[in-house]
């Protein structure tokens, strides 16, 4: 029977476009964490990337008010840990606008205005609620990394059919290699347990063990080490946001006019919050022709 030989130049073009076919297919390469390209990044699951953030958007810490206890104890918590010292994950939780994620960013840049001695520049990444199954991947990145890094998700909660908590809970302290040293992670909600009221009752009502199967749903709270609560601010305490803006903005409006008009401004939106009292200082501000600068 005859035998086809094939030549040595036909074997090599044709190994050349197999492995022409296995890189098409292959999945893209990770590109290298480099964490000196800025002081925050957005993680992007999709492509397992860091995305560099030039300029964060936030307010200098002096200008959140209302909020001393817990912009205290965040500040502490974080100074601590970029010292290289034992720090807790941390929750804040409670009334919408009232400066929970906008304390975080603050509180970051303000410790990187008066680092430790001898310490890199800390981290800034943020995680968005629908990546946080990759988590753990995000972890395994910054792990072996010589930068210490909080990562930051707003608005987590869990909706009532949503498995991918146990994620969030293996990557803060579970698991064999635990949450890295040099990573913490600080995230907002308006729950105080992440997971809906429904949620439990349903566990209860279904589960053989129904005490069990809430302690699985609430134990997730419990990875955070610090629970920093916000509550709806007081008239005063609007009326002083106010004027903490106008003073530091340079407004030109008199304290009598500035109060009657701030608090018109507060009823018609049927609510007084840090969110609020910026709207209104956003539109204060083009009513004057002045630019929000500084």
């Amino acid at each position: 029977m005859a035998t086809t030989e094939i030549a040595p130049d036909q074997t090599l073009a044709a190994l050349l476009r197999i492995a022409d076919a296995l890189e098409r297919i292959a999945p893209p390469r990770r590109k290298p964490v480099d964490l000196k390209a800025a002081d925050a990044f957005v993680w992007q699951a999709a492509g397992s990337e860091l995305v560099p953030v030039p300029k964060v958007n936030r307010v200098a810490l002096s200008l959140l008010r209302g909020v001393d206890r817990v912009r205290d104890t965040l500040a502490e918590n974080t100074e601590r840990f970029a010292k290289g010292l034992p720090a807790n994950n941390v929750l804040l939780w409670g009334a919408r606008g009232m400066g929970k994620s906008s304390l975080v960013k603050a509180v970051h840049a303000d410790t990187n205005q008066h680092p430790p001695k001898g310490a890199l520049p800390l981290k800034l990444i943020e995680i968005h609620r629908e990546d946080i199954e990759s988590l753990p991947a995000l972890m395994s990145q910054l792990r072996n990394d010589p930068h210490r890094a909080i990562v930051f998700c707003d608005d987590l909660s869990f909706d009532s059919d949503d498995t991918s908590y146990k994620s969030l809970k293996a990557a803060l302290d579970g698991g064999v290699e635990g949450r890295p040293d040099n990573v913490v992670f600080y995230a907002t909600s308006n729950r105080r347990h992440l997971l809906p009221r429904d949620m439990m009752d349903n566990e209860r009502a279904t589960s053989i063990n129904p005490g069990e199967a809430i302690e699985e749903k609430v134990s997730l709270s419990d990875r955070f080490g610090l629970w920093l609560g916000f509550h709806k601010c007081s008239q005063d305490e609007y009326l002083e946001m106010i004027s903490g803006y106008v003073g530091h903005f340079g407004l030109a409006i008199g304290p009598e006019e500035l109060r009657r008009d701030a608090l018109e401004w507060a009823t018609t939106r049927g609510s007084r919050s840090g969110r609020t009292a910026w709207q209104y200082i956003q539109d204060l501000a083009g009513r004057l022709g002045k630019r929000l600068e500084g």
